[in-house]
């Protein structure tokens, strides 16, 4: 149990950093059920955490059959739609930069950052006030934009100065949003009780 903790301590450190380590390891293997099915755990782990967050928050009275619901199906089930979604996005990311066109390691570079996922869960539930979802979305959308640099540097083999082309004008348009009163949309997203409070 405590090499498993230690494996598991020693793979998000090596995602945070020492991402170009991390990244060029993933190779295609034939076994893409692997990577569903992590994301499939952490989007049940980040509802879960949510589900539990809200209960302390405001009590016995968030514990409905949708809270339920959304807890232990939606976020799980989302978690493996966001995965394929934004493994097709960086399918396309690689077909502009040059990369790779492999599918299956597209999936499993994304798959494997899919522990953020609870993580912006879990952040964006604790936001309270306009500046707290502010910060936690700007901080979650930046690191997003580092990870998809990477993965497409080094898991999808894209040519260096593209994909920083790529991400540098994915960063104009999240500039743009924040910019703009879409950026409320965009928090109420994340928690609507917050982000309606930036709409006042």
């Amino acid at each position: 149990m405590k090499a498993k903790k230690r494996s598991w301590l020693a793979r998000f450190s090596d995602i945070f950093f020492r991402p170009k380590y991390f990244f060029t390891r993933i190779v295609a293997d034939g076994k893409m059920e692997d990577a569903i099915l992590k994301a499939f755990l952490w989007g049940f782990v980040g509802g879960v955490l949510v589900f539990v967050i809200n209960l302390i928050r405001n009590g016995f009275d968030v514990m409905t059959v949708f809270s339920l619901f959304k807890a232990m199906v939606f976020y799980p089930v989302f978690a493996v739609m966001l995965l394929f979604i934004c493994a097709g996005l960086m399918m396309l990311v690689s077909e502009i930069t040059g990369g790779e066109r492999d599918w299956e390691i597209a999936v499993k570079g994304i798959a494997s950052i899919f522990f953020v996922y609870p993580l912006a869960l879990i952040l964006n539930a604790l936001a309270v006030d306009c500046f707290s979802i502010w910060a936690v979305s700007l901080l979650t959308d930046l690191y997003m934009a580092f990870l998809l640099y990477h993965i497409a540097v080094y898991c999808m083999h894209g040519k260096r100065v593209s994909v920083l082309f790529v991400v540098a004008a994915c960063l104009l348009l999240l500039g743009c949003l924040y910019m703009s009163d879409y950026r409320n949309v965009w928090f109420m997203v994340k928690n609507i009780d917050a982000g309606s409070i930036c709409m006042f």
